[in-house]
């Protein structure tokens, strides 16, 4: 017996067969640890050499007042993200609410009234349809705006069908979107390479059409990003990979200079674009959070794989598998039970260092119409790089499982976890 086990079992009272099961699992999943890091490791240098190449220095991080006239340090950040992902542009801002927030003015940045957009990767995420239209009755919605939209449904796997792209183009389609992540879905996240099949089949189509893909949860997880496969603008969230659980809040869109600047112009107002806009501070901890960011993926992914193996031993179905390659850090886990996924989002709870004495339950969440359950005992609030669990309460009982900004955190909840489970005769576990 270890230090460490013998501290789990006399501090949380876990079965020592729990432990011997996920110790047994981990072993089998070095070689695929080691192509995750890999990828950080390269990721890791990538942004080591942007920051030296744009000269980041300690005056950086200092920050101006009212309009935010000559900042720097936040040129600096945007010159740096540009440099990372290889666009033109950038727009890195504290003042970003959320994903569907920089999402939101990405798409709008491309689109005109009486212009299609189309999905060619099914129906978006649960917040992002609301911005749409396609759910809700805000009159400013997309759709109520004046823009007409589709969507292109996923062919056997959940794959992109790329072949039926070219007939559902219109004379009016601007803008073809992309969602690289799981989302509230049973389909693993989309490879580069996948979405780079689709891209290109898009531009043989019409050169014309600019194409966006959400990057959330994807950032840093493989070699290349989206926009170094031909696409115009992509958008993220700074609560998820690319903070490295520093932000206290943000996002980016980056692509081609003049989408950004119509990204800016709409955060802002025309004329005034990335020129004002205060970054209270941040400087620091976006650029921190962003160098420290390929490591936190790293463990974010292979404690998801763990999280992967183990349930898949244990009976579930589990998206991504274990086996299956990797495009972001979320993991789906088919529960069946609704007391299952309670459990599971209570002991999530029960092992994070904020908040953990506090039972989540689940609630009318804004932007979803079922309710949603929650785990998510984080430094920043909803950072969804740090360790979290959520699901919407309706059949097959899905919990999207993500982050942990480190290894041996997620490794504990997963023992915490399936001890309770087994306590409660959910579960069964086998000898590995």
């Amino acid at each position: 017996m270890t230090i460490y086990d013998k501290l789990f079992e006399e501090e949380y009272e876990i079965d020592s067969r729990i432990i011997k099961f996920v110790n047994n699992l981990e072993s089998k999943l070095q070689d695929k640890f080691q192509k995750v890091s890999d990828i950080a490791q390269y990721n890791q240098v990538k942004i080591l050499k942007a920051m030296q190449e744009e000269g980041l220095k300690a005056t950086d991080f200092n920050w101006t007042t009212g309009y935010g006239y000559g900042d720097i340090g936040r040129d600096k950040v945007e010159s740096i993200y540009t440099k990372i992902f290889k666009t033109e542009d950038s727009l890195v801002r504290s003042n970003i609410v959320s994903g569907t927030h920089a999402i939101t003015l990405a798409i709008k940045a491309v689109l005109k009234p009486g212009d299609h957009f189309l999905s060619v990767t099914s129906t978006p995420y649960d917040t992002l349809q609301k911005v749409i239209g396609i759910r809700g009755n805000s009159e400013d919605s997309l759709i109520n705006s004046g823009y007409e939209y589709s969507e292109i449904p996923l062919i056997d796997n959940n794959r992109i069908d790329v072949k039926n792209i070219k007939n559902y183009i219109r004379e009016n389609t601007s803008l073809v979107i992309m969602q690289r992540s799981t989302g509230y879905s049973n389909r693993r996240a989309f490879t580069i390479s996948e979405l780079k099949e689709a891209i290109d089949e898009v531009k043989k189509i019409n050169k014309n059409i600019k194409i966006f893909v959400d990057n959330c949860y994807g950032e840093f997880t493989e070699i290349l990003e989206p926009s170094e496969i031909g696409i115009d603008i992509m958008a993220g969230s700074l609560i998820k990979n690319p903070g490295g659980g520093l932000c206290y809040s943000g996002g980016y869109v980056a692509g081609k200079e003049e989408l950004v600047e119509r990204a800016a112009n709409i955060l802002t107002a025309p004329g005034i674009g990335k020129d004002c806009g205060l970054t209270f501070g941040m400087t620091r901890q976006i650029l921190q959070g962003l160098f420290m960011s390929p490591k936190i993926v790293e463990d974010a992914i292979k404690g998801a794989t763990l999280f992967s193996k183990s349930f898949e031993e244990l009976g579930f179905k589990t998206i991504p598998a274990s086996s299956d390659p990797r495009s972001d850090i979320v993991t789906a886990i088919e529960l069946k039970k609704p007391e299952i996924l309670e459990i599971f989002c209570k002991y999530i709870q029960f092992s994070s260092p904020v908040d953990s004495e506090f039972t989540p339950i689940a609630w009318d969440m804004p932007g979803y119409d079922d309710k949603v359950i929650m785990a998510a005992g984080d430094f920043i609030e909803g950072s969804s790089i740090e360790l979290s669990a959520d699901g919407p309460m309706r059949d097959p009982y899905y919990v999207y499982f993500q982050g942990g900004l480190s290894y041996y955190h997620i490794k504990f909840a997963l023992i915490h976890l399936l001890n309770a489970l087994d306590k409660e005769n959910l579960i069964t576990i086998k000898d590995i």
